[in-house]
């Protein structure tokens, strides 16, 4: 995916550092959800593509249909103790929550992003790690952070959430 490849680029040329709170790429499509189900069906139709917290929980593209342009799907993140969720109506959306560098919360029930901490700006070069991501995102997309990424998890819940639950739900009983 090309916006995922521009994304590794600057991951890389920032050394380690974060740009944004618990993000991180991984190999895109490795399986890191195939303990949540062992319908065929659902281990297909995510693909993960990075740490979404510190703690484990991680984004997936969640194939809605067979679209050729994979940045365009819908995003899932999956809770390192439990619960799949909605985040945004593509990848875009995602780019602007992590420029809001806000921490996501999640647990069986929901995921959100808590309020601003600041505790991992706190080491050398953390702070200019997210100014750079900030700068790419206007820079190769025209985009800005969102002032609060939660309207764009809402929003991506009132466009997908339905035939989301639907979907998922017989998948899921046993977990």
């Amino acid at each position: 995916m090309p916006e995922l490849n521009l994304l590794s680029e600057l991951e890389r040329r920032l050394e380690g550092e974060f740009i944004s709170d618990g993000f991180e790429l991984f190999e895109f499509g490795e399986p890191k959800h195939d303990a949540w189900s062992d319908a065929q069906e659902f281990v297909e139709a995510f693909l993960p593509f990075a740490q979404a917290t510190g703690s484990g929980s991680f984004y997936a593209l969640w194939r809605i249909d067979d679209r050729a342009d994979l940045a365009t799907l819908p995003i899932v993140v999956f809770g390192d103790e439990g619960g799949v969720h909605l985040t945004g109506r593509n990848l875009r959306d995602l780019f602007c929550q992590l420029a809001s560098d806000r921490p996501l919360s999640v647990d069986w029930s929901d995921a959100c992003f808590g309020e601003y901490e600041g505790y991992h700006r706190e080491r050398d070069g953390a702070p200019q790690a997210h100014q750079s991501y900030v700068a790419w995102l206007n820079q190769h997309f025209g985009l800005e952070p969102a002032s609060d990424p939660n309207d764009l998890i809402e929003a991506a819940r009132n466009d997908f959430g339905a035939r989301f639950e639907t979907w998922i739900e017989p998948l899921t009983q046993e977990i």
